[in-house]
């Protein structure tokens, strides 16, 4: 744990302020490609904000965050498989926060020096939507709280037999 807590540190670090921390293994073909016209069509106006603009909801105002229900969390925007329930957790920070990805090919971290801060920017891997941010201080097993927008995630709760 404390190796990957380094590794992220040190790639935050070593990055520029915009280059990549992680890429996905997700090939080319795989992604999706719209115009922001598209993405307007497909995604709600909030929606849209979060996803396409890098907005963030208000602390404590998205569906998820204090919601825990067994089931997949997946892009809001394209439905690739992001987060599982048995990985969230209450952080008290206001976002639905989860310790670990279900892949970490689903997602891509960038370094963000927005706002006047160093965070790592959590994007889906397939269609680029902004999902939110990765920290440090989560849990174990991993100590990562990945800090997500309840309206760039939809949930899909397992059937009984996934349970």
């Amino acid at each position: 744990m404390k190796l990957i807590l380094f590794v992220l540190t040190f790639m935050l670090l070593a990055c520029s302020s915009n280059s990549q921390v992680t890429d996905s293994k997700m090939k080319g073909e795989d992604k999706i490609v719209k115009s922001e016209q598209e993405w307007k069509a497909t995604l709600s106006p909030e929606q849209y904000q979060i996803c396409r603009l890098k907005a963030t909801e208000m602390p404590g105002s998205g569906k998820y965050d204090k919601f825990w229900q067994k089931g997949q969390y997946l892009c809001a925007a394209c439905g690739n498989h992001l987060f599982d329930s048995e990985t969230k957790f209450n952080s008290g920070s206001g976002w639905p926060s989860f310790y670990d990805v279900h892949s970490k090919n689903n997602l891509t971290l960038v370094r963000d020096s927005s706002h006047g801060m160093q965070r790592i920017e959590v994007s889906c891997s397939k269609c680029g939507s902004h999902l939110g941010h990765v920290f440090d201080d989560g849990p174990k097993p991993t100590g990562l709280r990945y800090c997500i927008n309840s309206l760039a995630m939809e949930f899909v709760p397992y059937n009984e037999n996934d349970q």
